[in-house]
């Protein structure tokens, strides 16, 4: 799973939110969760695509199906991925990038000073 997925990030950041349900999650409950975190319009996060988040999450083991019904609860390992890579994301990836999206007249960059011809004086 890519970690700086926009997708993966909301599947960990509802992973941590469903960890605290004593009887698990279903999918119907994941996809009221991720519709406002993604800005998708419901429509676009079908039931297959649902199903395959689902299948991604279980096959890496941060979630397991409890037997007998259609609902799943996170695992220890999925709770501690998904707190590292959500922490990781707030603390750095994000300051970082918002540091990349500044125009360039307001950012002062080092090489900026070194590259600006030598006032003279009038």
């Amino acid at each position: 799973m890519r970690s700086t997925d926009p997708r993966v990030l909301s599947l960990w950041s509802v992973s941590v939110l469903f960890r605290l349900l004593p009887s698990g999650f279903a999918s119907r409950d994941l996809r009221q969760q991720l519709v406002p975190l993604r800005g998708e319009p419901r429509q676009a996060l079908t039931p297959g695509r649902m199903t395959y988040d689902l299948r991604r999450l279980r096959l890496h083991g941060m979630i397991e199906r409890i037997p007998g019904t259609h609902r799943y609860q996170v695992t220890d390992y999925g709770l501690r991925v998904a707190l590292f890579f959500t922490r990781v994301q707030a603390r750095f990836f994000r300051p970082a990038l918002s540091e990349t999206d500044a125009p360039l007249s307001t950012r002062r960059l080092p090489a900026q000073a070194s590259l600006r011809p030598p006032r003279t004086r009038s």
